[in-house]
C-alpha cells in the first residue's frame, strides 16, 4: 500500500508543479488554490509512505515520478521544447524509478 500511495503522491507532485507555473507567481486565484491542494496531498502522501519506506528510495521515486510527468505535460501541453536528449533523459528517470521500486522498500 505504501508504494501505491507514493506513486499517487508523485502524480500529485506534477499537479502542484504545473499549477504553480499556471499561477503566475500566485497572482491567479484558481491555479494558486489547485497548487495548495495538490501540494498538501502530494507531501501528505509522501509523509504517509515514509512511515513504511526508506527515505532515500521513497523521496527519489516521488521526485522522479513528479519530475518526469511534469516534463511530459510541459512538452505535450505547455509548449516546452522536445528533443531526443530530453526523451532519453526521461526514459532514464522512469527506468530509475522502476529500478528503485523493484529493489524493494525494506528498511
Amino acid at each position: 500500500m505504501a508504494w501505491f500511495v507514493l506513486v499517487v503522491a508523485g502524480l500529485f507532485e506534477a499537479g502542484w508543479a504545473i499549477s504553480l507555473k499556471q499561477s503566475e507567481g500566485f497572482t491567479r486565484l484558481v491555479p494558486s488554490l489547485v497548487f495548495a491542494v495538490t501540494f498538501v496531498i502530494s507531501v501528505g502522501g509522501l509523509a504517509w509512505a515514509l512511515k513504511q519506506l526508506p527515505v532515500g528510495t521513497a523521496y527519489a521515486v516521488w521526485t522522479g515520478i513528479g519530475a518526469a510527468l511534469t516534463a511530459v505535460i510541459g512538452m505535450v501541453w505547455l509548449g516546452d521544447g522536445v528533443s531526443t536528449l530530453k526523451l532519453v533523459s526521461l526514459t532514464l528517470i522512469v527506468g530509475g524509478v522502476i529500478g528503485l521500486n523493484l529493489a524493494g522498500g525494506g528498511h
